[in-house]
């Protein structure tokens, strides 16, 4: 008999070997007593799916959709639903999940395969005649529907290598072919609903029956598939508008199609032909041609007769790359004859006994309340009538706000560049009229997936950013910058993602190489994070992803690039 231990109730029970999750949480379920339906746990802190067999002592925990792993598993079934969906309404069509957006799920339908992908080079191709339709919706809806109805399972293979990439090349998927074959792994898992096959990195939910909660519908081109709220599963969670996010996403396929890369296969063939270093070139080219229009269009907005521009506000979330990011647009702005001179929203700190605290009573130094923003703005409001202004000096060590006699004069040529958490924030520059603002958000929308259906969500890729410069300033370690992380994504949520459709430009800070360099720097700091930790669940869950692609060094990335200011 195994002994099993339930992290939800700290009670531990006998099962017999061979004891399924599922199985384990019908005999504590009216202990537990979660208020929302369970669709995962983790086994001695990594995630597994409820199907999943125990044959040792292991400590259990059941998780439902709001914990990150059980949402990621909601969500991960559901894009196989809508895939068999597909495959059911349009045989032979090709589904593409590319990202998220407006809370949901951004998708692409070619309906008629034929020439509209090109395999050897994994390019997305859509005519005007493969556009999807509102009755192509309902269509798609409807036979969703029946197969939960239908409670059809998920039925999970464990296959060779070899075996999965035969049962993918039957069936003309390219894009897991060359995922598979490129990862280096003896054995895979490929997953079954129905007759339709599919491969996932992370473990699904039994049966479609436990998908009760989502929608779908007509978005621009393509679909959008709607998930649960984070914080109430039970519903669906409410869309917000996001066109111009929705254009950035855009614009990072056309620089897929421009390098000939779609997804981790074609990164790693690339590697592997010795193209490395073309690709970090052509991708710090295409990064560096964006950052000219940038501060050409700043310069052109800074000359005009009415309202010239004079302000550039620059914010983003967390490892998003912004301070790399000012520095190379000043060289740009530098270069069009205008003299930015930066201007820091720390220096506006209040006094830190001054600053707000969280329930814990720790400092919020993420809330607005810790600038001083009316004072900001007033200098600001000084500086562009032509005076001259003292501006504060902040000491991090008194943790107090110090006037040093450091002064500003605005010249006929000078634009302030502001960057900040809350630059965005309109309490920031409320007296500032917006056409005298150009306003600037950067985040690392990552620009490649593992295959059509596994796409790479961005924090992940902020995240991995943040731990290795966190541990190689010796900051913190990895189980210390994961546990931090929640916190770090509720105040983005909270101070920073309500003002990224506000702004005038967006810049996507992620490479399509950026993986395979990072895995080099990642893969042995995450190792570090102790197993009987709860940080060790995403340690390891990022450790498995970062593996598909083959690592290279870092010694080509140009000084100047964005990925400098982590790796270094």
């Amino acid at each position: 008999m195994l002994q099993i231990r339930c992290k939800n109730n700290n009670v531990t029970k006998s099962f017999a070997e061979g004891t399924s999750l599922l199985e384990v949480y019908q005999e504590f379920a009216d202990d537990i007593k979660l208020p929302y339906p369970v669709v995962s746990a983790r086994v001695n802190n990594t995630s597994q799916g409820l199907k999943f067999r125990l044959f040792q002592n292991r400590d259990v925990e059941f998780l439902d959709a709001r914990e990150g792993s059980g949402h990621r598993v909601y969500v991960r079934s559901l894009s196989f639903l809508l895939y068999k969906a597909t495959q059911d309404v349009f045989p032979g069509s090709k589904l593409f999940i590319e990202h998220s957006l407006s809370r949901g799920y951004y998708c692409n339908l070619n309906k008629e395969r034929r020439s509209k992908e090109r395999r050897s080079e994994g390019i997305r191709r859509l005519e005007a005649g493969d556009k999807v339709t509102d009755e192509d919706v309902a269509k798609i809806k409807a036979r969703m529907q029946e197969i939960v109805d239908l409670d059809m399972p998920f039925r999970r293979t464990e296959a060779t290598n070899e075996e999965a990439i035969r049962v993918f090349s039957e069936r003309g998927f390219s894009d897991k072919v060359k995922l598979l074959e490129t990862s280096g792994q003896i054995y895979s898992d490929y997953y079954t609903l129905g007759d339709t096959v599919d491969y996932y990195y992370g473990p699904l939910v039994p049966s479609a029956g436990y998908l009760k909660v989502w929608d779908l519908e007509r978005y621009e081109d393509g679909l959008l598939l709607r998930v649960p709220d984070w914080h109430n599963p039970l519903k669906v969670a409410e869309k917000i508008p996001q066109p111009k996010t929705f254009e950035m996403f855009a614009e990072k396929t056309r620089w897929d199609i421009i390098m000939r890369l779609s997804n981790a296969g074609d990164v790693n063939k690339a590697i592997m032909r010795g193209h490395a270093s073309e690709l970090i070139q052509v991708s710090e080219a295409l990064q560096e041609k964006k950052i000219v229009q940038i501060a050409e269009e700043i310069d052109r907005r800074f000359h005009r007769e009415k309202d010239p521009v004079r302000i550039v506000l620059i914010t983003g979330p967390s490892s998003s790359g912004k301070t790399t990011f000012c520095k190379r647009l000043s060289v740009q702005l530098l270069a069009c004859g205008l003299r930015p001179i930066s201007f820091s929203t720390d220096d506006y700190f209040v006094n830190r006994v001054d600053t707000p605290k969280l329930p814990n009573g720790d400092y919020d130094f993420d809330n607005i309340e810790t600038v001083e923003y009316a004072l900001l703005e007033d200098h600001l409001l000084r500086l562009m009538q032509g005076e001259r202004v003292e501006i504060p000096e902040y000491n991090f060590v008194t943790g107090k706000r110090e006037w040093n006699g450091k002064k500003l004069k605005l010249g006929n040529d000078t634009v302030l560049i502001i960057e900040g958490i809350h630059a965005l924030n309109p309490l920031l520059t409320k007296k500032i009229p917006d056409t005298l603002k150009y306003k600037v958000f950067i985040s690392a929308l990552t620009s490649i997936s593992l295959d059509d259906h596994n796409w790479i969500p961005t924090r992940d890729n902020r995240l991995l950013r943040r731990i290795i410069r966190d541990y190689n300033k010796g900051a913190f370690t990895a189980q210390q910058t994961i546990a931090q992380w929640k916190n770090v994504v509720e105040s983005e949520d909270q101070w920073i993602s309500p003002f990224q459709e506000t702004a005038d430009v967006m810049f996507n800070s992620a490479l399509n190489i950026e993986f395979a360099v990072l895995r080099t720097h990642a893969e042995i700091i995450l190792a570090s994070v102790p197993r009987n930790c709860p940080e060790y669940s995403d340690a390891h869950r990022l450790l498995k992803f970062i593996r598909y692609f083959i690592p290279i060094s870092d010694t080509e990335i140009p000084p100047t690039s964005i990925m400098r200011e982590f790796l270094d």
